[in-house]
């Protein structure tokens, strides 16, 4: 019997989707140890190790871009416009190339988070693609207007073509997909104890207290701390830091 073997595509944005994605290749590969997994990813190699035990293969190869910026919360709209129309003008030859490496290691189904381009790799390789997210890509830019419009309707074509979405809490409509399931939030498992981590860290604030920031591969020049003075007999202001922690995580 052949090795099923799992071609999963993650979006080159951050570390968000790579590490959400990592954590049910785990699973995947927890529940079935015989699957091997392709992980295409511009992501290094160390985040993907840090969530997945045993073999896997990494190919490093972009199929979508995300947004171009220079640290996790400065965006650059006109960059990050060139290189998708760059993206969508070479779309042919990029599906074409990775086709013939899906095709010759027998990949029978594409698992995606969520670059739009993995349902052009499928139908052009004649086999599933699977979808997971709460949001697409057409529906960050098409709020962006102006010549962002053409390029979300482009990214919604290829939506379409999709199998199945595995639509994941906390959604926008995603109505580009034919076919929706909606599903539970993913986690990963913690390698460390709290209580180690608050020794490590010399952490002293109550459990309930502690909040982790947290800003993927991305970075952060400054931390606007000021967002988070609010005093503690207020009840506003403590919804306010809530759901800000909440945003950030």
């Amino acid at each position: 019997m052949n090795r099923p073997i799992l071609y999963i595509a993650i979006t080159n944005h951050g570390f968000g989707h790579t590490t959400r994605t990592a954590a049910i290749a785990a699973t995947i590969k927890k529940l079935c140890p015989e699957v091997l997994l392709i992980l295409v990813t511009t992501a290094p190699r160390w985040l993907l190790e840090s969530y997945i035990q045993g073999d896997f293969i990494l190919r490093q190869r972009a199929f979508d871009l995300g947004i171009v910026q220079t640290d996790s919360l400065t965006m650059d709209k006109p960059a990050t416009l060139a290189k998708l129309q760059e993206i969508k003008k070479n779309q042919n030859s990029l599906i074409a190339s990775e086709v013939n490496f899906i095709c010759q290691n027998r990949v029978k189904l594409i698992l995606a988070d969520i670059p739009f381009l993995a349902a052009g790799l499928a139908k052009a390789a004649n086999i599933p693609c699977w979808m997971i997210s709460n949001f697409s890509w057409d529906f960050i830019y098409r709020e962006w207007e102006g010549e962002f419009i053409e390029i979300a309707d482009w990214i919604s074509n290829w939506y379409t073509k999709s199998d199945r979405l595995f639509r994941l809490p906390f959604y926008e409509k995603m109505a580009a997909f034919p076919n929706i399931i909606d599903v539970g939030l993913t986690g990963g498992s913690p390698h460390f104890p709290y209580e180690e981590i608050r020794t490590n860290w010399g952490i002293t604030a109550p459990l309930e207290k502690t909040i982790l920031l947290s800003f993927g591969g991305l970075g952060l020049q400054a931390i606007p701390f000021w967002w988070f003075r609010f005093t503690s007999n207020s009840l506003s202001q403590r919804q306010s830091i809530s759901e800000l922690a909440i945003y950030y995580l």
